[in-house]
């Protein structure tokens, strides 16, 4: 996993400084001490067990650094990072794509989660809870899950 792989440009662009900025580990992030300290507790638990991290959702207005907390926990865990929107998930399929993408242990973060569809949540929540998808795929009597 190569989080700091840059695309190299000839000219300068605006998320260059941006990540250039962005803390890289947890000690480097200001503020949220108690979510940090349990961040790290989290961390060094599902390193401890040999297991992926529980699920982890941050809540709060732009700007307080849910994001980067998410980055910062795949990089303290050693897998990689992926990031979509609610919004960009429409259908079932859209987010059957994006996990059946991940690799093991990966961190999906889905920003303004709020913001899936019904239909999407339905597939989200037994995938979470079971690490496996249950689509139907097909349509009436030929239809097979």
């Amino acid at each position: 996993m190569n989080t700091n792989n840059p695309i190299l440009t000839p000219e300068k662009r605006g998320e260059d400084l941006d990540a250039a900025l962005r803390p890289q580990t947890l000690d480097d992030f200001t503020g949220q001490a108690e979510a940090r300290a349990n961040l790290k507790i989290f961390i060094e638990a599902a390193k401890n067990r040999g297991e992926a991290l529980d699920h982890v959702l941050f809540v709060g207005p732009p700007g307080l650094g849910k994001t980067t907390l998410a980055q910062i926990m795949a990089k303290e865990l050693g897998v990689n990072f992926r990031s979509t929107s609610g919004p960009v998930i429409a259908k079932a399929g859209d987010l059957a794509a994006l996990l059946t993408n991940l690799e093991e242990r990966d961190v999906l973060f889905i920003d303004e989660i709020h913001r899936l569809s019904p239909a999407v949540e339905e597939i989200l929540y037994p995938a979470m809870e079971d690490f496996q998808l249950d689509l139907i795929i097909g349509e009436g009597p030929a239809a097979r899950s």
